[in-house]
């Protein structure tokens, strides 16, 4: 398979050209991708209202974007090598920003799902596209600085979403936060047209349809057991049949990859162990941090009595550390290998996780927004790492089957972080009761133990990695 980047004899230019520009037009689509799914939490309660249901009954329109990123997600690098990444990410931002009209225009719980699904299809084009997009046009050692501008908006928006979603619904209308998405949309498109080079595979493969159904099944079966086990007094005997199914279809796909000749997701990539490490203690990594966005709201609320405003607020510190990070993280990754990187930032991740447990009604605010802010440090500088690690090994034959198991990889483990944080809870003894007075202080503090311990066995990965591991990407040669 051929790169997806312009052939015109001339040398790559340096990052902080072409490279760089494509990286902050993804960079903004993710954003708003990613911000979508975490703002509307907020809203709920209004939109509910409006729509005349149960608040716990828009579960169904988020289930159903996160589903439909789940099924279709794995398709995309076959559409992107066969009809170039900058069709399919064009029409990936045009699905999004429509969608995101329609959302906003809903007058009933069932048009909202079907217009969350149409989001989730944009979506789920749009993630692995846009970041293979930059892989193809980022040279190895651009490849550190591309990254960490495309991993920023995932680590961001999550964080600023719940605020952001309580200060639209409150000062306007929940309407606007899906309008919101309407310029960013018109300002993506243009220069998605300009910059993104439009080659597709000069040889595409023929469309695995066996495969898709397989990958597709296992997705969906996987997350939706996932999603039932975040659900207060969900089945979790039903629960389980649904992941083990997942997991029986996982099998069959993977078997099923090895011998087919043109499988939907190459799943090569996995004899690199770098990129095998990213995927393995990566994915335990990335659970445990996503549960901390849904573990910290219920800890100042419930715990604490805050209001929602108020505990949005105090989680600005974890981006203010995000932001800090940025300029540092580049610097770090040329300075110091991977497998020290991941092992430090790891073991810092899971203190803070334990810090968290300790945490009470009367801990200084100051102290609070330090450990909020130290994590926001360590989680930037570790999704980083990871990410980019991913890529510094594998071959460009293998890089569109690398990024797209790795955007599967990625949005499962952001669902079963927030899994995570319910079962976490629920060990505690008393999740899905009465919020008021239901879950005790000591419930959050047995669940950020739990967390912590699963960041911790996310380190035991990282110790197999050689000191070398992509030195191709860190010493610009």
């Amino acid at each position: 398979m051929k790169a997806d980047i312009p052939t015109t004899g001339r040398a790559t230019p340096a990052f902080g050209s072409r490279s760089r520009t494509i990286a902050l037009l993804v960079a903004g689509a993710f954003f708003m991708e990613n911000l979508d799914g975490t703002v509307i939490v907020t809203a709920m309660p209004q939109m509910a209202a409006s729509f005349g249901v149960h608040p716990i009954d828009l579960n169904v329109g988020l289930s159903a974007y996160l589903l439909t990123l789940a099924v279709l997600m794995p398709a995309s690098g076959w559409m992107a090598d066969r009809f170039g990444a900058r069709l399919i990410f064009a029409i990936a931002i045009v699905i999004f920003t429509v969608a995101s009209v329609l959302c906003g225009l809903c007058q009933n719980l069932t048009a909202f799902t079907l217009a969350r699904i149409l989001q989730g299809t944009g979506g789920a084009m749009m993630v692995p596209v846009g970041r293979l997009a930059v892989l193809r046009a980022a040279s190895k050692h651009e490849l550190v600085n591309a990254i960490a501008v495309i991993t920023w908006p995932g680590l961001a928006a999550p964080v600023l979403g719940p605020p952001l979603g309580g200060f639209i619904t409150t000062y306007a209308s929940w309407h606007w936060i899906f309008f919101l998405n309407v310029p960013l949309g018109l300002i993506a498109l243009p220069f998605a047209v300009r910059l993104i080079p439009p080659r597709a595979d000069e040889a595409p493969r023929p469309f695995d349809g066996i495969g898709f159904v397989l990958i597709g099944v296992a997705c969906f079966t996987v997350m939706y057991g996932v999603e039932l086990v975040g659900r207060g007094g969900a089945s979790w005997p039903l629960a389980s049949l649904w992941v083990l199914g997942g997991i029986v279809a996982g099998t069959l796909a993977v078997l099923y990859g090895k011998r087919a000749a043109h499988p939907l997701v190459d799943l090569r990539a996995l004899s690199v162990r770098s990129y095998a490490t990213t995927i393995r203690g990566g994915s335990l990594s990335r659970i445990a941090i996503a549960s901390i966005p849904f573990l910290l709201p219920l800890l100042f609320q419930v715990g604490f009595g805050l209001s929602a405003f108020a505990s949005g607020l105090l989680l600005l510190a974890v981006f203010a550390g995000n932001l800090m990070m940025k300029p540092f993280t580049t610097p770090i990754v040329r300075r110091f290998s991977f497998r020290a990187i991941l092992i430090t930032s790891g073991l810092l991740n899971a203190a803070l996780m334990f810090s968290y447990a300790l945490l009470t009604p009367a801990s200084p605010t100051a102290v609070v927004i330090v450990l909020l802010f130290a994590g926001g440090l360590t989680r930037s500088l570790q999704f980083t790492a990871l990410n980019t690690l991913a890529f510094a090994e594998v071959p460009t034959e293998r890089m569109s089957g690398a990024n797209t198991l790795l955007n599967i990889a990625q949005q499962m483990s952001m669902g079963m972080g927030i899994a995570l944080g319910a079962v976490a809870l629920r060990v505690a003894g008393l999740f899905g009761t009465n919020a008021s007075g239901g879950i005790l202080l000591s419930d959050f503090r047995v669940a950020f133990v739990i967390v912590g311990v699963i960041a911790l066995i996310s380190i035991f990965d990282a110790l197999t990695l050689s000191r070398t591991a992509g030195d191709a990407v860190r010493v610009r040669k």
